[in-house]
């Protein structure tokens, strides 16, 4: 860009915001005449103060009606893999609904998984989802034989499977017994015979050994219980049920900078609470998008910003965003009213009436708009 443009350019770095200065200053063409630049600045600076708002502008009630009006009309429905009895996928507003209640068990967790090259080629793709997929025991057998007069349990191996899974008879046995304590192990070829070292009355001991051993994890990351690769664009990723984001992100073959899980508080754990932030949007729109809807994306950012204000997330329940708001009445105004309003006798609490909830409740003028400023003369 020639000096004279620069010139022109910087008079607007006060006027706009650093991140749009220096977005507009790298996507400006070099060669641009004055009178065009000026322009595309002014015309930038325009859509700049159209989209900030009045001081005293009632946000969160604009939010809440922008949202919860639109929300009103979307299905109750959940989403089906066609043939994968355990993807399933919660769409809609139950979806919302777990998302802004900051539930610590979702429905149905998820991850999307990509891959370095060449892992995310059409011919490794298949491998990697293996890799990841829990498999236990249970998975490789074919039957349990449980005799419970010798307190015995034969264990028939179904060979195919744990040959898909790059595993053998040996292994899995080893891992058994290292995993299980008093108990004599036998190999056979295609069966592991297990017997309890001290035999007791108990009959039900060998069962829950047979229940112990079919649990057990032989390959994969625990947690993800199903997995299917697709293609997206050029490449292949891996879509799962379950989700265990600290163990899959660990691994060398993951792209960690673009696999992400729906869980919004195991992001918290694993990357913190502006990852967590960012999600709640990016899962909010991404069901505001499947129905179809109209919504402001700063309106969902705002509900996510209430959220983790305070550095933990926080759901919008009484447990949640109402519990720590300072307005005795605010909180009062939310569920449960009674427990609320003794909690603050007790402890002589005392409400100064700043918001808004409040100033409804005892019919005064609310600090909004032209509520906002206190006249201190009186105009005739």
């Amino acid at each position: 860009m020639d000096r004279a443009n620069a010139v022109v350019l910087r008079k607007y770095q006060t006027k706009l915001p650093p991140l749009i200065y220096e977005e507009l200053k790298e996507h400006l063409p070099d060669k641009i005449s004055k009178q065009k630049l000026v322009k595309i600045l002014d015309h930038v600076l325009v859509r700049y103060k159209g989209s900030q708002i009045s001081p005293g502008e009632a946000v969160g009630l604009v939010s809440a009606e922008s949202i919860g009006e639109p929300g009103t009309q979307m299905t109750l429905n959940t989403f089906h893999f066609a043939g994968v009895a355990e993807m399933n996928v919660t769409v809609g507003l139950p979806r919302i609904i777990e998302i802004f209640d900051a539930r610590k068990n979702i429905k149905t967790p998820m991850m999307e998984i990509y891959f370095r090259p060449p892992y995310n080629t059409a011919d490794k793709i298949r491998k990697m989802a293996s890799l990841i997929k829990e498999s236990k025991v249970d998975d490789v057998v074919s039957e349990f034989k449980v005799d419970i007069l010798e307190q015995r349990l034969v264990i028939k191996i179904n060979m195919k499977k744990l040959t898909e899974l790059e595993e053998n008879l040996a292994d899995v046995s080893k891992f058994i017994k290292s995993k299980i304590k008093g108990i004599f192990i036998k190999t056979g070829e295609d069966f592991i015979e297990v017997a309890l070292k001290d035999k007791s009355d108990d009959i039900n001991k060998v069962y829950k050994v047979k229940e112990k051993i079919r649990g057990l994890k032989i390959k994969g990351v625990k947690g993800i219980l199903q997995v299917l690769p697709v293609k997206r664009g050029d490449e292949y990723i891996v879509l799962t049920a379950g989700s265990n984001l600290k163990t899959v992100l660990d691994m060398k073959e993951v792209d960690s900078t673009r696999t992400i899980c729906n869980d919004i508080h195991e992001i918290n754990a694993v990357l913190g609470i502006e990852a967590a932030r960012q999600a709640i949007i990016n899962e909010v729109y991404k069901v505001i998008e499947a129905q179809g809807l109209n919504i402001d994306l700063r309106h969902v950012m705002l509900v996510s910003d209430t959220m983790c204000v305070n550095g933990k997330l926080a759901g919008i329940t009484r447990y949640g965003v109402v519990r720590e708001k300072t307005s005795v009445l605010a909180r009062a105004s939310f569920e449960t009213p009674i427990k609320h309003v003794i909690d603050a006798a007790l402890v002589g609490e005392v409400d100064k009436l700043d918001s808004v909830v409040e100033n409804v409740m005892i019919n005064q003028p609310v600090p909004l708009g032209t509520g906002l400023p206190g006249l201190i003369t009186k105009v005739k």
